[in-house]
């Protein structure tokens, strides 16, 4: 059995901008010890009276000794979020726990396929797993089909386009579930059977597929590739919704 996740005191490094609801935070967590792309960590505040509160974030890079990135999307009304967005400084202390989960995660040793299919900030692990790619020198070809609901959403929007542009076998496509930008064909639309037919790769190559996103969109875009013919066990899915 592996041993207990025991809970880290970390300190903000970096923040940057992703969209204007999502920070990208950097995170320096002492004797962190390293993590796959495709899992997530825990991340605990503690009040002056005592009152705590965790959410689970996924992170959004491959390892990199001590440092961590997460990608957090501002929650209206959140408890942990806004305060990780708007107001923790370079610094100052929370607890992280992790890294967690096994099976959603990508392996640079893999060569199959990848099709990674993202709903919004769902997209944060699958970003994960390209960043690693690159830094791998892995050859495994990718494709991301990402789902979003207007262009100002799309996190990452400069890196995917520069990935999109000098990444060999690495292919991005968006689907626009609200607002479409000037020259996009079609209309905007939620993910359907067309988007992951093109987009994605044929079920005879037995590629890895990766979903990630809230649960609606997750079981639709499941739902799609099983139903394209793609193994089931071939199919990794990651879900995220209201906290309550």
């Amino acid at each position: 059995m592996s041993a207990p996740l025991t809970w880290r005191v970390a300190r903000l490094v970096e923040r940057r901008g992703e969209t204007p609801t999502a920070r990208t935070l950097v995170i320096d967590v002492p004797g962190w010890p390293g993590h796959l792309p495709g899992q997530h960590v825990d991340v605990r505040l503690t009040a002056s009276d005592g009152y705590q509160a965790a959410r689970s974030y996924s992170l959004a890079g491959p390892a990199d000794g001590d440092r961590i990135a997460l990608t957090v999307q501002r929650v209206p009304d959140g408890e942990v979020s806004p305060y990780l967005i708007d107001v923790w400084a370079p610094g100052d202390p929370v607890e992280v726990r992790g890294p967690v989960g096994g099976w959603f995660v990508w392996r640079p040793t893999q060569t199959a396929p990848v099709l990674l299919v993202a709903g919004g900030s769902g997209v944060v692990p699958l970003m994960a797993m390209v960043r690693a790619r690159r830094a791998a020198g892995s050859r495994a070809p990718f494709r991301l089909v990402y789902s979003v609901r207007t262009p100002t959403d799309v996190l990452y929007a400069e890196e995917l386009r520069r990935r999109a542009r000098d990444d060999q076998g690495l292919d991005v496509a968006y689907v626009y579930t609200r607002a479409a930008p000037d020259g996009w064909r079609g209309e905007p639309h939620r993910i359907g059977l067309a988007d992951v037919n093109v987009h994605g790769w044929p079920p005879d190559l037995e590629p890895l597929c990766y979903v990630c996103g809230p649960t609606g969109f997750v079981e639709t875009a499941a739902d799609l590739l099983v139903g394209l013919g793609h193994q089931p066990r071939r199919v990794r899915t990651e879900r995220f919704g209201p906290t309550g």
